[in-house]
């Protein structure tokens, strides 16, 4: 990671989800743009979802989990390429 990309981190432990239903398409894929405040993935953990948004304009690099994955706190989700 460099100056010109960032990582949405997990606030929480559970489980990782692309997608804010299982009907639904993903939040993001990689390469595609996001703006400041979208939601780029959802974090469930005791019944309770709760959504991540981007904290800056950008274009989704990796998704480093995968989907129904247990993510810890502060764990490494989506990389962001500010710009």
């Amino acid at each position: 990671m460099d100056a010109k990309t960032y990582m949405i981190t997990s606030p929480l432990m559970g489980t990782f989800y692309r997608s804010p239903s299982p009907e639904a398409s993903p939040c993001v894929e990689v390469g595609q743009k996001v703006n400041t405040s979208d939601v780029v993935c959802v974090i469930e953990s005791m019944k309770i979802f709760t959504e991540l948004r981007a904290a800056q304009a950008g274009t989704v690099k990796r998704i480093l989990v995968e989907n129904e994955g247990l993510v810890m706190k502060n764990q490494e989700l989506i990389e962001i390429e500010i710009g």
